[in-house]
């Protein structure tokens, strides 16, 4: 019952910057992470970087230096500012929130992925 969607994809030149966003409808309880993940064609998907409720991060290592994510709690948003972009960050992003209701019960939902694109 929760939507995941995303926003702010692009086409941008080598060395530019995006900034992704993606909302969650307002029924995320407990702790959770919320991230994002990419895919690029003919290959797996990959995790970029993740933000817990208490805001503790993790970058993929490729990305270390360049992006930067965020989240506001209240509003159920995790936002990717994207730096310094490279023709190797090209796939398509996916918003995610995993993590545990009050009760135990797991959860993990996803988006429909946007297109980042970025020409050499």
């Amino acid at each position: 019952q929760v939507q995941l969607v995303e926003s702010g994809g692009g086409l941008v030149q080598t060395g530019g910057s995006l900034r992704l966003s993606c909302t969650a409808s307002g029924s995320i309880f407990g702790d959770n992470a919320m991230g994002w993940y990419r895919q690029a064609p003919g290959k797996q998907r990959e995790l970029v970087a993740t933000i817990t409720t208490g805001r503790s991060t993790t970058y993929a290592e490729s990305v270390k230096g360049r992006f930067t994510i965020s989240r506001d709690n209240a509003e159920n948003t995790v936002d990717l500012q994207m730096n310094s972009l490279k023709p190797d960050d090209t796939a398509v992003y996916y918003c995610n929130v995993f993590g545990w209701a009050a009760n135990g019960d797991e959860y993990d939902y996803w988006g429909q992925g946007t297109q980042v694109t970025v020409s050499s």
